[in-house]
């Protein structure tokens, strides 16, 4: 039965046994798989179970690339793996891995995975499988053979055993990956119905494996994109950081057009892409990122969020000054405003919010030049972001470069060079801090952020 229902959601029948590629063929030595992978492969073998290392970093090191992670495959089911290892926790309720860890280094361990198979009753069916196809529920163990065909594309379906230093290709992975081809496994449509996110997905792999999507499985995304709208904003904010800190962001972003996929997905990029002014600025920050990632720094979601979201705040920012109110308080309600309004369509965490307002205020004070100020702001715990943020704001023309200028020299320099910096303070501008202060504000508080307006 289960072979049947393979065979009418794949489109073709399953393979008879997986290619088996030895070392002279791929090239991939056990010394290049990570030693905690190795002794989870080794522990579970000891204990009569098979196991792989598969998906991602079998693709990778055929590519010659260096893994990010490894995962394991194997036939025992996830309480299973947990006897076997003394440090390791189960992690999901409707689809459980168990995590391996080897000092602080992690493994993620999963059981074979098989196609969730038919259901007579309608009720049980529609529970399963909605009317358009999408999988509601696929949690069924299996066989390494059914785990293959239940994979996205044919890349990801490799499994390398460590101790033969053998490949196990059950659907062209091996070949595809030597053309830098991104090939679905099964009827493309059927696919992306069951799971719409894996049009993001493609789009997100050609970009940062620099592959071109195979014609069959590009064919039914313009079709299929209206599907994305039924998965959960959580879900789609998680996919779409992926790919904007994947260190591949410009050429995904390219590929997310190039597929008409950007629209209505991220709606702040919607409205990027269609302004030639924000295009520039999505450019040098999509560029920033990528150079960061690659030089094997760390990149925020946050400091990518505040990027995407800046025009919309400050648009905000000065509808709320033309309605009356002050600059401090006009900055605070337009904040809290875009980021409400965008976590609306777009689920991102509540923990973002503080890093993205303090980039955003930071903005002014880059502005105030004078006096104690600029000492102030050196000190500030989220100065670095802010002067980057900065220097992203000159690159795509929204800040003079004078100002950026002016801050990467001030850093640079010693105390009285810095003293020799600053700039005087017109008579206006002495006039209004005593009027703060004797009000109560000034002084370093929050009120300081927003004397200056920004462009």
């Amino acid at each position: 039965m289960i072979r049947r229902f393979i065979k009418k959601v794949f489109g073709r029948k399953p393979p008879a046994g997986p290619r088996i590629l030895t070392l002279e063929s791929h090239g991939i030595r056990r010394e290049q798989v990570s030693s905690c992978a190795l002794k989870t492969t080794r522990a579970l073998r000891e204990a009569g179970f098979t196991a792989f290392v598969v998906g991602g970093a079998v693709r990778d090191l055929l590519l010659g690339k260096e893994p990010k992670d490894f995962d394991v495959a194997t036939d025992a089911t996830p309480e299973e793996v947990k006897r076997v290892f003394r440090r390791a926790r189960l992690i999901g309720r409707r689809f459980q891995i168990v995590h391996v860890y080897c000092g602080s280094d992690l493994i993620e361990v999963t059981t074979y995975r098989a196609a969730a198979p038919p259901v007579e009753d309608e009720e049980e069916a529609s529970r399963v499988t909605a009317e358009d196809g999408m999988l509601l529920r696929d949690n069924v163990f299996g066989s390494q053979e059914e785990d293959a065909a239940r994979r996205d594309f044919s890349v990801n379906a490799l499994y390398y055993d460590p101790e033969k230093e053998e490949v196990w290709d059950w659907h062209g992975g091996f070949e595809d990956a030597r053309k830098k081809v991104l090939r679905m496994i099964g009827d493309p449509a059927t696919r992306f119905r069951e799971d719409p996110v894996r049009m993001l997905r493609a789009a997100r792999f050609a970009a940062k494996l620099e592959f071109h999507i195979d014609p069959a499985t590009r064919a039914p995304i313009a079709e299929l994109a209206p599907m994305l709208a039924r998965i959960p904003t959580s879900r789609l904010f998680d996919e779409m950081m992926k790919l904007l800190l994947s260190g591949h962001a410009e050429r995904g972003v390219k590929q997310l057009r190039a597929e008409g996929l950007h629209h209505g997905i991220l709606p702040m990029l919607d409205a990027i892409l269609d302004d030639p002014a924000r295009q520039r600025f999505l450019h040098e920050a999509l560029h920033d990122t990528d150079a960061r990632v690659r030089a094997g720094h760390g990149a925020s979601p946050a400091f990518m969020l505040a990027c995407l979201l800046w025009f919309d705040m400050r648009a905000e920012w000065r509808a709320n000054e033309d309605e009356g109110l002050s600059p401090q308080s006009a900055l605070y309600e337009a904040m809290d405003q875009s980021l409400e309004r965008q976590r609306k369509v777009l689920a991102f965490p509540r923990r973002f919010d503080g890093t993205i307002k303090e980039i955003w205020s930071l903005q002014s004070r880059f502005e105030q030049r004078s006096g104690a100020r600029p000492f102030r702001l050196l000190d500030h715990p989220r100065f670095r972001a802010g002067y980057d943020f900065l220097l992203i704001r000159t690159r795509g023309g929204d800040a003079p470069a004078e100002l950026a200028d002016w801050w990467t020299r001030f850093q640079e320099a010693d105390d009285p060079e810095r003293k020799s910096m600053l700039l005087s303070s017109s008579p206006g501008q002495a006039s209004k801090r005593k009027r703060r202060r004797r009000s109560g504000q000034g002084n370093g508080k929050p009120g300081d952020a927003v004397e200056v307006k920004l462009g």
